[in-house]
């Protein structure tokens, strides 16, 4: 029998998502389908500059470079000025630089153009994390940061079909309607977080600052550093320049299939994500971070040993699901090492930075290998990214686990009561 007044365990208390987390996510959607918009029809339109491949490929790299040169500034802000106004600041950034991308005459206006777009979202992908980080409560971190990923995931899904639909009226009208999305997530944020304490800027100013030489005596943090630079490595950089050409040049696929691997990839995600946020908040951060790790890689070094389209695609579906294992426990275990009481803009920085960087390295490496080291060897390209994602599980397995004991107990208490409560007669 319960005695009165005893305190329910902490994910007993904490199930629901806070009302702001949820305004988040819903932001996340809608910015994620305009990405989707813009990035399949981006080459193309600077293409329509009468500019060569290279010139075209470019101009994708701006945008991840300015991300990661202005990752530092961004939580700088962060940390000066609250979560809040950075994030609607960048949200409008993005929106302005796109719509400018529009109306761009040359493409060196276009480069510029989108290479503004890249600070604008530092800023708000910093200032998101470090919402998050401060709105979920720890016992349900892992579910939070699992269920804003699938919101970016359906949103990037949706949004190249949507594009492929308004390509048809023009290859500028896309950026107009991305422009147009970001005005509306920044205003519905605005809005809905206004009257929240997360408008009071000098409450913002009085946190006390996580620093990334603080964070990086932690191991989880420094494990979260590998595993990020390896997933941007593999999944932002890999992924998205390396498998639909090897599905062109090896498989003798043509470009519909190149562009399934992608859809496979994202499908193999989603899968993993209806059930790995919960996951890394009932058994611990680490297992899911290292199997998502050993499942991702093995997946990528298999890629370049597939015989037919078949195993290919199935591949792919593999690879995702280990990238949906681990990001949510990743993005929670750098939550775990800042907490809900003070401000981490800066070492949400450092670790958006790692991927960023292993995005623009992991490409020029496989291209290196590829065109000179071993040449055509696709399959030495993919083994190399495999052997980065084990050893990276291997630097996760001496490290610490950030979720305390309680709240694994707990969460598993929960899921058994949920599972074994019968209705009263």
């Amino acid at each position: 029998m319960k005695r009165r007044g005893h305190s329910a365990p902490p994910a007993a208390k904490q199930q629901r998502i806070p009302r702001e987390i949820r305004v988040l996510i819903a932001a996340a959607f809608v910015i994620a389908i305009g990405f989707g918009l813009v990035a399949p029809i981006l080459p193309q339109f600077a293409r329509s500059f009468d500019v060569g491949v290279t010139a075209a490929s470019v101009i994708v790299s701006a945008f991840a470079l300015t991300r990661l040169l202005f990752a530092p500034a961004g939580g700088w802000l962060v940390e000066r000025l609250g979560e809040r106004p950075v994030y609607i600041g960048g949200l409008l950034i993005v929106a302005i630089s796109t719509a400018a991308c529009a109306f761009a005459g040359d493409y060196w206006q276009l480069l510029v153009f989108r290479g503004l777009g890249g600070i604008g979202s530092t800023m708000f992908t910093v200032s998101a994390m470090g919402l998050i980080v401060r709105l979920a409560p720890p016992s349900i971190r892992g579910r939070v940061s699992g269920a804003y990923a699938t919101a970016f995931l359906l949103g990037s899904i949706g949004g190249p079909i949507l594009g492929g639909l308004l390509a048809g009226l023009g290859l500028r009208v896309p950026f107009l309607v991305y422009a147009c999305a970001l005005v509306v997530a920044s205003a519905v944020v605005f809005t809905q977080l206004k009257g929240t304490s997360l408008a009071d800027r000098k409450a913002a100013r009085e946190q006390t600052p996580l620093t990334v030489r603080q964070a990086v005596t932690d191991s989880g943090y420094r494990a979260a550093l590998v595993s990020s630079f390896t997933n941007g490595w593999s999944s932002f950089g890999i992924r998205m320049a390396l498998v639909p050409l090897f599905a062109s040049a090896v498989l003798d696929a043509g470009p519909q299939i190149a562009g399934m691997s992608l859809a496979f990839f994202a499908a193999g995600t989603a899968l993993a994500l209806t059930m790995s946020g919960r996951l890394a908040d009932s058994i611990g951060r680490k297992p899911l971070v290292i199997t998502g790790l050993i499942v991702n890689g093995s997946a990528m070094a298999a890629l370049g040993f597939s015989g037919s389209v078949v195993v290919f695609l199935a591949i792919c579906v593999v690879g995702g699901i280990g990238t949906g294992l681990l990001n949510p426990a990743q993005q929670a275990a750098v939550a775990d090492v800042i907490g809900n009481g003070r401000s981490g803009g800066k070492v949400l920085a450092a670790f958006q930075m790692s991927s960023d960087l292993g995005a623009i390295i992991g490409p020029i490496v496989a291209g290196v290998i590829i065109d000179r080291l071993f040449v055509g060897s696709y399959d030495v390209a993919f083994v190399v990214t495999g052997a980065l994602a084990i050893a990276a599980a291997a630097v996760w397995s001496g490290s610490r686990e950030t979720l305390p004991p309680q709240f694994r107990a707990a969460a598993r208490t929960t899921t058994c009561d949920d599972t074994t409560r019968r209705p009263e007669s």
